[in-house]
């Protein structure tokens, strides 16, 4: 009889030293939702709930697609060049090289030959599959990222894609600190941490060339404008946007609305294309209906939404649409 009392009380100390741990990680973790175990809970979570077409609770991709997404939603058109996919049809080509009219472009296929001899020509993120919960964060530059506090929901995620200028320093607490992925292209061009993947959207043969010449001698200095003549990046992890893909984007997402789609765009469909999830932050207009970015004062309102080659609502109103289909998240800030 004294064994048996001797094990129940031990037995109920350990059952309260469990309930004690598990109280004082869910009260850490709801204090501070950028906590990791916080984060690899609910990633388990998603395990369990997976349906088979990815590893989270809620995958893009679902067996019962409505018509709309299923149509537009080519899985077969992968959003970087590589080695095996460098290849364009002529049609590709034409459209491509007709973005920014490059009059007398070298030869396409020696340059990526050239490019692939620099930067790695393997495919990439092609993993796909029930056993992978990728999460991304698509951060535009929009000024309703300001006083959003969406800083640590930010940088939770798995890949954290900004573009363009997209400065963190000063503005964390809203927009995070953390960047897997810098989309840009010649002349928006910043330098980069050597854990960033610099992803270059080319609009013309040259902008292959450029980044060729950025990660060596530095000997293209202009475009069409003044662009860096070096640039500060880890070439094993420099990414080509596929034009291949660039023109699917244009054609299947926006039903070719604008000359081309603008890099917010161009990345956010890169994102639902290697990732699980995707949430999209500093999308669209302030609360106020201004269009600015979130480092600019009010008074420069205006200054992205209409440039001459993207219908802009035209853009935002698909995104607002995939959000409606729960295929997206999208914050639109405070």
């Amino acid at each position: 009889m004294a064994m048996f009392k001797r094990w129940k009380i031990r037995t109920l100390t350990v059952l309260f030293c469990i309930l004690t741990f598990t109280t004082f990680l869910c009260s850490y973790t709801l204090r501070d939702p950028s906590f990791y175990f916080f984060k690899y809970a609910f990633r388990l979570s998603d395990n369990f709930f997976s349906k088979g077409a990815c590893a989270c609770r809620h995958c893009m991709t679902e067996a019962d697609d409505d018509p709309w997404f299923t149509e537009r939603f080519n899985q077969s058109f992968h959003p970087l060049l590589s080695k095996r996919n460098s290849l364009l049809t002529e049609d590709t080509y034409r459209w491509w090289q007709w973005l920014q009219a490059e009059r007398h472009p070298a030869n396409f296929s020696d340059v990526v030959d050239r490019l692939f001899q620099l930067i790695p020509g393997e495919d990439r993120y092609v993993d796909a599959g029930p056993e992978r919960c990728r999460t991304c964060a698509v951060v535009g530059n929009s000024g309703n990222l300001k006083d959003s506090r969406y800083g640590s929901l930010i940088d939770s995620s798995d890949f954290i894609i900004r573009m363009n200028q997209a400065p963190t320093q000063g503005f964390e607490v809203d927009v995070g600190s953390r960047t897997t992925h810098h989309v840009m292209y010649p002349e928006s061009a910043v330098d980069l941490d050597n854990t960033t993947s610099l992803v270059l959207i080319p609009f013309k043969t040259l902008d292959l060339e450029w980044i060729i010449s950025a990660l060596t001698t530095g000997y293209i200095t202009h475009t069409y404008l003044p662009v860096m003549s070096r640039i500060q990046a880890n070439k094993d992890r420099v990414l080509i946007y596929s034009p291949s893909f660039f023109k699917y984007v244009h054609e299947a997402w926006l039903d070719s609305h604008g000359r081309y789609p603008s890099t917010g765009f161009l990345t956010l469909i890169f994102a639902m294309h290697i990732c699980d999830q995707v949430s999209v932050y500093g999308f669209g207009a302030d609360q106020y209906g201004n269009w600015h970015h979130y480092w600019e004062e009010n008074h420069l309102a205006g200054a992205f939404r209409h440039t001459g080659v993207h219908d802009g609502d035209y853009e935002y109103n698909v995104t607002l649409l995939l959000a409606d289909k729960h295929k997206i998240k999208l914050f639109k800030g405070g």
